[in-house]
């Protein structure tokens, strides 16, 4: 399989260059842009697989470029920003983000968050080249079209709505899903009492997925922001 091509989106020029090196570095193709109008450019005239996306940008603020981007186009998008805030990162998922990496990162986990993107993209391409109904991740398997999950061949017991959020969190694997989000998509709306149920919800769903529900294997719990399917290797 070719390497991605990486679209790094970075008005600072040290931070720039220090992605540029990394990706040249592990064999990555890579193309740059110092602001939002360039990157929007890029990313419609190369169709990039990947962007690492700033979004203290001097012309546009980097939410506007996710907004633009997802008008057309579902390419995965890393956030990388100084900005720490749970309600920055929210509005950047909510937006359409992939990922949040906060400043400063490691090389190290700025490669590991490209990979888990990476996997994720190519699950969803296998799975639409194969329109495959059964998903797999570890010992756990779920059956959309029977409707059922199992964990090591053995059938789990899930409410309809313990099915539904497994179903979402599986087709999202690897990628962050906000409370908004989720309850958006599960019951159509976001309210506040919705936010309360989800974690309810998601209690009763790890007790029945995770062997300890203390250190998950499958669903990794955003504090203050939502929830992500884990990719088991």
């Amino acid at each position: 399989m070719n390497k991605p091509v990486i679209l790094v989106v970075e008005d600072d020029v040290p931070v720039r260059n220090l992605m540029r090196t990394t990706l040249k570095t592990h064999d990555y193709k890579y193309l740059t842009a110092p602001t939002g109008k360039e990157a929007v450019m890029l990313a419609s005239s190369h169709n990039p697989d990947v962007v690492f996306l700033d979004l203290g940008l001097p012309d546009m603020d980097g939410v506007e470029v996710i907004r633009q981007i997802r008008s057309w186009s579902n390419m995965p998008i890393i956030v990388i920003s100084a900005r720490s805030e749970d309600e920055d990162k929210i509005t950047a998922l909510d937006a359409g983000a992939d990922d949040y990496l906060v400043k400063p990162f490691s090389v190290d986990e700025l490669l590991a968050r490209l990979r888990v993107t990476i996997r994720r993209l190519s699950i969803m391409n296998t799975r639409s080249s194969t329109d495959s109904s059964v998903y797999t991740n570890g010992i756990l398997k779920i059956d959309y079209a029977a409707g059922c999950a199992s964990l090591n061949g053995e059938e789990i017991k899930l409410t309809p709505i313990e099915f539904k959020l497994l179903c979402l969190l599986a087709q999202n694997t690897g990628k962050v899903l906000t409370h908004t989000f989720i309850t958006q998509h599960i019951w159509g709306r976001s309210w506040d009492n919705d936010i309360a149920s989800l974690r309810v919800f998601m209690v009763t769903l790890r007790k029945k997925l995770e062997s300890y529900p203390d250190a998950p294997e499958f669903i990794q719990t955003h504090v203050g922001i939502g929830y992500r399917m884990l990719k088991v290797e």
